[in-house]
């Protein structure tokens, strides 16, 4: 796709408060004060399930009733060791039973990162882990996506999704338009039966491998959702973006897609009113719902990541829309 209808903006991607915001993150006095804070404390509920499982079902029942779709994630990352990492499966295996018991596995998977299950220190220790939470998924009656992480890390998830989907072909991907090689990835992952989720990439990325401008993320997300289209996969598309979004409906009708052969994901508490209005027109919605103790770190980053998480935030102080 050579000509696109998005306005070129080249500022580059800086956030002024992200170092500060990042050092926030790591205060457990500032934890406090969000958590304890009567606004804070709305604010968190409307971004994070809460911390525990069923806390996490409860809200996850509230949104499938509302006719959305969701997909859940238990905060949680880098684990450094096996022990923590077996605390990450066991985390999942118990919310996949609790979904199961509330009967919502026809509406509802999961979302993990491999880094929470020892990706970092041993790859095949976070395949393997994987691997158990997928089987889980299964006999539960539903799936798993693989998040991404930052670029170093990759190769590596790609990898264990190829590995994954041997045994478990639904299991879904994650692809970030920032980075310079997503296109071809897209192009790779967009055959029957795959499962990706396109987002824009959320991570401090080197501009040797990464797009430097708003305008460059934008233009390769249109180009790698036209990519995904053109497949015979499930592409997901995790955008708040409205630009994105009509785009992306523009793409479908090229396309000749047909309501059901693709979604839309967004953030909980990120655009309501627009999540509900796609889903009365048909569409399928997903929403990523996290959930754990991480919840303040997971606050701080998704803030810091991006300025227009940032604003997304902020706004929604004040609006429901």
């Amino acid at each position: 796709m050579e000509h696109s209808p998005l306005r070129r903006r080249t500022v580059p991607i800086v956030n002024p408060l992200r170092n500060l915001i990042l050092a926030a993150a790591g205060s457990d006095a500032l934890r406090r004060l969000v958590a304890t804070a009567p606004v804070s404390r709305d604010v968190v509920r409307r971004f994070v399930a809460g911390e525990t499982t069923a806390q996490a079902v409860a809200v996850a029942k509230d949104l499938v009733d509302s006719g959305l779709t969701v997909t859940l994630d238990h905060l949680g990352e880098d684990t450094t060791d096996r022990s923590d990492a077996e605390a990450s499966v066991q985390a999942y295996l118990e919310l996949l039973d609790g979904l199961k018991s509330a009967g919502l596995t026809a509406r509802v998977e999961v979302s993990l990162k491999l880094s929470a299950l020892g990706q970092a220190f041993d790859e095949r220790l976070g395949l393997d882990n994987a691997a158990r939470i997928c089987a889980a998924a299964e006999q539960a009656g539903t799936t798993v996506t693989l998040d991404m992480e930052d670029h170093t890390t990759t190769d590596s998830t790609l990898r264990v999704l190829d590995e994954l989907r041997r045994s478990w072909p639904t299991t879904g991907g994650v692809l970030q338009s920032y980075l310079r090689r997503t296109r071809e990835d897209a192009r790779a992952l967009s055959g029957a039966g795959s499962r990706i989720r396109l987002c824009k990439g959320a991570y401090a990325e080197p501009e040797s491998v990464a797009f430097g401008t708003t305008h460059g993320v934008d233009l390769s997300y249109v180009q790698c959702a036209d990519e995904l289209l053109a497949g015979e996969g499930y592409p997901m598309f995790a955008t708040h973006d409205p630009r994105l979004i009509e785009i992306i409906s523009e793409q479908v009708k090229t396309h000749k897609r047909a309501q059901g052969s693709y979604e839309f994901q967004m953030l909980h508490g990120i655009r309501p009113d627009e999540q509900h209005r796609l889903a009365a027109l048909g569409e399928t919605v997903r929403v990523y719902l996290p959930y754990g103790s991480e919840w303040y770190g997971y606050l701080m980053r998704r803030m810091a990541e991006r300025p227009a998480n940032a604003a997304l935030f902020l706004r929604a102080l004040t609006s429901r829309s």
